[in-house]
């Protein structure tokens, strides 16, 4: 009867009732008024993953960019940005300086609606070297990796069904499990209007889920084998320098 109480009480929303009333936000070291918050500082050898969402930037959908630690579990919310104003043609120069900042972040951009154009100008002008690029497998969907092998690569990801369905599952995953830390106020509040909407989900009527998408993005990109590549290959290599510098004292 309880757990019943609480669906109804949810809205439907992708976190349960319970779980959202016990999320907490943190106290920025930096925020700007163009939308950028800082709530942690790059941390030397720490792997960043840096999710892009783009919009037309005429005042109605949001830019949003989130940076997450990756190094290990929890992974962490340390940056965000969010504007719907700035044109399309300055959000890559933006997106470039932040990642940058942290340790070359990787970057995975969707390419819906405009984002193929902040794409190209990051990787062609910019010469941004870690955007992440997709491979796209006929019925096998699409994969992140190093572009080789067989298939079309794109650099970036076109959100479909089947890779949103599975970033939010993930998404909803580590937040209910406590294995991502958002400490985001606007993340926290999207999140509680992030309602299920046919088989997928979206921001109730007259909110928006900009920042949510970037995370749905980064979900999907946890499943990815080049995600933990990443990851292990940067750790194993992290262990290797310690121990050589153990040896060398």
């Amino acid at each position: 009867q309880e757990y019943e109480c609480e669906f109804l009480g949810s809205e439907d929303t992708l976190i349960k009732a319970s779980k959202k009333s016990s999320l907490s936000h943190e106290q920025p070291i930096f925020q700007n008024e163009e939308g950028l918050i800082v709530y942690k500082a790059p941390i030397k050898n720490h792997i960043y993953a840096m999710c892009v969402d783009t919009s037309r930037g005429q005042g109605q959908d949001y830019h949003a960019v989130t940076v997450v630690d990756a190094t290990q579990m929890p992974y962490e919310v340390v940056a965000r940005f969010r504007n719907n104003v700035m044109p399309v043609m300055i959000f890559p120069n933006l997106i470039e300086v932040l990642g940058n900042r942290y340790n070359e972040a990787y970057a995975l951009i969707e390419l819906n609606d405009t984002g193929q154009q902040v794409s190209d100008i990051l990787r062609e002008e910019l010469e941004y070297e870690n955007i992440i690029n997709i491979t796209v497998k006929g019925k096998k969907g699409q994969k992140a990796g190093e572009g080789f092998g067989t298939g079309r690569v794109q650099y970036g990801i076109k959100m479909s069904n089947q890779t949103k369905k599975t970033g939010c599952l993930v998404l909803k995953e580590m937040i209910e499990h406590d294995k991502i830390l958002l400490n985001d106020f606007d993340i926290i509040a999207e999140l509680s209007t992030y309602v299920a909407k046919g088989v997928s989900y979206e921001a109730s009527p007259g909110y928006n889920d900009d920042l949510i998408s970037t995370l749905v993005m980064f979900g999907w990109l946890t499943t990815q084998p080049y995600f933990k590549d990443i990851v292990n290959t940067d750790i194993r290599r992290k262990l290797f320098e310690d121990k050589l510098k153990k040896l060398e004292e």
